[in-house]
Order: C-alpha cells, then structure tokens, then sequence
C-alpha cells in the first residue's frame, strides 16, 4: 500500500531524515520507533504532505506521488492524526467530524454509524465544543475526523501522549478492528512500548534519521527491540 524509498527531509540547513526505505502493507500495523528527537514526526509530515520531502519517492497504492500538498494527499486516501490532535476547539464535535467532507465526494457528506460504534461517547458529545473534550476524548475525536476521509493510509503519532490507561485501551482495540478489517494500511508511531509492540505486525527503528532495524513481529526479539528505543 505505501512504499516509500531513500526519502530525505531537512528543516532548513539541517537534514532531519536520512534516506528512510519502508513499506506499510494493507491489513497491518507498521510501528515506526525511537527516542525523541530521531525523526519520527518528520517521518509522518513528510508522508502526509505537512511538511515537504526534500528528495525520495513515496507510492500508495501503486501510484507516485510527487511532492503534493497535505489537502491533495488527504484527498488521494492519506489519513493524518498529528500529535497534539489539533481539533477544532470553538468548534462542535459534529463539526469537527464535518471537516473531513472535504476529501470525499459530496454524496458522501455523513457521519457513518462505524463511527459512533468505535467512539460511542462521541455520539453522546456530538453538540459538545471540541475544547470542552477531555484530551482522551479529543484524541478519539481526531481519528475519527480522519476515518471520515475513508483513508487508504491511516497516519497515527503518538496517540496515547497524556491520555489515561482506559482510552488507551479503547484506541488500542480500535486500532486493531481497522487493521483487521484490512481495508487500509496503519502506520503507528508511539513510545510507549507494550501498546507499539503488542499492536505492531511489523517495526522500524529510528535513530539520528536513518532506519538502523526493521523486521516483522516473529523477526524481532522483543528485548532486542527494547534495547534500540531505550534512552
């Protein structure tokens, strides 16, 4: 589903990503992880078109993709929760949702009943003010914003940054029913090792911009891993 190659990326004079290679494949988690500072937020933004790739080719779904802006690869199936979750806080959670509308045809303007079904409490808030949401219920409320854009490619960094264990635990379970349903490919980026490890069907390992390990689940021992994304 998305395959990318040599991908480089520099803010400014300073080169924040080192010739990345990775694939994410339909139906899976692909876990990107790291200490902080080695990129994998540079990693997302390139993919998603936030902030653009200096060099390197990026496919989904077979097609290249140039150096496009974020709305035209949301609109070609790139989902994107940045951390932080950055919604709408004036505004309404069904208005937050109604963002999405932009990426998908105008038959297609509603709030399908899938999503209230993985975030029940956001059916309860729906006139709620985004602001008003705790940062748990914000967190559910920014990916449910972009599954409404029926993404190919679903893009999730550091989703559990100060949210408490039991929503945790929801977005652990969602994550798992969008990869089974195995309509789209799910990059995870996220520290907090046993949800990344027990999620992840396959990792990659950063550190000072480049990849320095990566392999499927039964590939990788789990202390081995530890040892690369510890401090």
């Amino acid at each position: 589903m998305l395959k990318i190659d040599d991908l480089t990326l520099h803010y400014g004079h300073s080169q924040i990503l080192n010739g990345i290679s990775m694939e994410a494949v339909k139906g899976e988690v692909t876990c990107v992880m790291g200490t902080n500072g080695v990129g994998k937020t540079s990693l997302i933004k390139a993919i998603s078109g936030t902030h653009p790739r200096s060099g390197g080719g990026v496919s989904l779904d077979g097609e290249a993709l140039g150096k496009l802006p974020a709305h035209v690869l949301a609109r070609k199936g790139i989902g994107y929760v940045p951390q932080g979750r950055e919604i709408f806080p004036l505004m309404t959670v069904t208005e937050n949702l109604e963002t999405g509308y932009g990426c998908i045809p105008s038959d297609e303007h509603m709030v399908p009943d899938e999503i209230y079904e993985l975030f029940p409490v956001l059916k309860e808030m729906q006139n709620r003010r985004g602001g008003d949401l705790s940062g748990g219920q914000q967190q559910q409320l920014a990916i449910a914003r972009a599954l409404i854009t029926k993404p190919k490619l679903l893009l999730l960094d550091e989703p559990t940054e100060g949210i408490q264990p039991n929503i945790i635990q929801q977005i652990g379970r969602v994550i798992e029913l969008l990869r089974d349903k195995g309509e789209m490919a799910i990059v995870l980026v996220e520290q907090y090792f046993d949800f990344a490890f027990d999620l992840a069907d396959q990792f990659v390992v950063l550190r000072r911009g480049e990849v320095i390990l990566q392999g499927r689940k039964g590939e990788v021992e789990r202390d081995v891993l530890l040892s690369k994304v510890s401090v």
